[in-house]
C-alpha cells in the first residue's frame, strides 16, 4: 500500500522521516515535493503541505491526483504534526489521535452564537477515521483518542478555549490542517488519520511554555510505533489489524 503523510511544515516532516528507514527519494510535483521512503510492504511519501486548511487541502489533493494519474493511488492519508492540547486531558508531550476531525470555525456567527455550516444546510464539518484502525493505532502508540479541531486562527485566550470546549466537549487538541487534509482524502474516497503530539496548551499564548522539541520527539516515536500497525492493516477488512503491537 502507498501511504501519504502530510505535515504542515518541514520540521514536522523531518520528525516523521526520522522514524522511517532512509535514504529518501525526492519527487517534484507542480506545487510540492514528496519525500519517499520504500519500506515493504508499504511505501511512504511525506509532504510538507503548508499551514492552514486551505493550503493543506490543495497540496494533498494535488498529491492524491498525481498518484492516481500515475496508476499508483494512495491507500491511506495521515495528517501528522504538533498541536495545542486542551488541558488537563492532553498534557504537553502527549499524543492525540483523532476519532473525529472537525472544522471548529466553519459556519456563521448569529445572535444566538456560532452555527456550524451543516446547520445552515450544506457542507460538512467532521470526518471520521476508520474506528478499527484508530483503536489499533491508539493501543500501539499510547495516544489519547478524541476530537482534533481544525482552526484557521489559533486560540490565544482562555475565553476562546472555553468556548471551543463548550461546543466540542470531546475535543483534545487543535491544529490547522487536519480538516483540509481530510477533505482532500474524502474527495478521493481515501481513509484518513490525524496524529498529533502536543507542544503547547490551548489558551493564552505563552511561547516560553511551549515544548516544540519534545513534541517533535514524541511524534517521531509515535510514527515508529504506527508503521508496524499499518503493515498488517487491510483497508478492506472491517476488523482489527492483525498482530497489532501493544504497549
Amino acid at each position: 500500500m502507498r501511504i501519504l503523510v502530510a505535515t504542515a511544515v518541514p520540521a514536522e516532516r523531518d520528525a516523521v522521516a526520522r522514524a522511517l528507514p532512509g535514504p529518501a527519494t525526492e519527487t517534484r510535483l507542480p506545487a510540492a515535493t514528496l519525500h519517499g521512503f520504500r519500506t515493504p510492504p508499504h511505501d511512504y511519501d511525506l509532504l510538507a503541505a503548508g499551514v492552514g486548511p486551505a493550503l493543506a487541502a490543495a497540496s494533498v489533493a494535488g498529491a492524491l491526483t498525481a498518484a492516481v494519474l500515475e496508476g499508483r493511488p494512495y491507500g491511506l492519508v495521515v495528517s501528522a504534526g504538533i498541536a495545542g492540547g486542551f488541558q488537563p486531558e492532553a498534557p504537553l508531550g502527549s499524543l492525540v489521535l483523532a476519532d473525529e476531525i472537525t472544522a471548529a470555525d466553519l459556519g456563521a456567527e448569529t445572535p444566538d452564537g456560532f452555527v456550524p455550516v451543516t446547520d445552515l444546510g450544506f457542507g460538512t464539518v467532521t470526518h471520521r477515521p476508520p474506528p478499527h484502525l484508530v483503536r489499533a493505532v491508539a493501543t500501539a502508540t499510547g495516544a489519547r483518542t478524541g476530537t482534533v479541531l481544525t482552526v484557521s486562527t489559533v486560540t490565544g485566550s482562555a475565553a476562546r478555549a472555553t468556548a471551543l470546549r463548550d461546543r466540542h466537549p470531546g475535543a483534545l487538541a487543535e491544529a490547522m490542517e487536519g480538516f483540509g487534509v481530510a477533505e482532500a482524502a474524502a474527495a478521493h474516497t481515501t481513509p484518513v488519520l490525524e496524529l498529533r503530539a502536543v507542544s503547547n496548551p490551548v489558551g493564552p499564548r505563552d511561547r516560553a511554555a511551549w515544548r516544540i522539541g519534545d513534541a517533535l520527539t514524541a511524534l517521531t516515536e509515535a510514527v515508529g510505533k504506527l508503521t508496524p500497525v499499518l503493515e498488517s492493516w487491510d483497508p478492506h477488512d472491517p476488523h482489527e489489524p492483525h498482530d497489532a503491537p501493544e504497549l
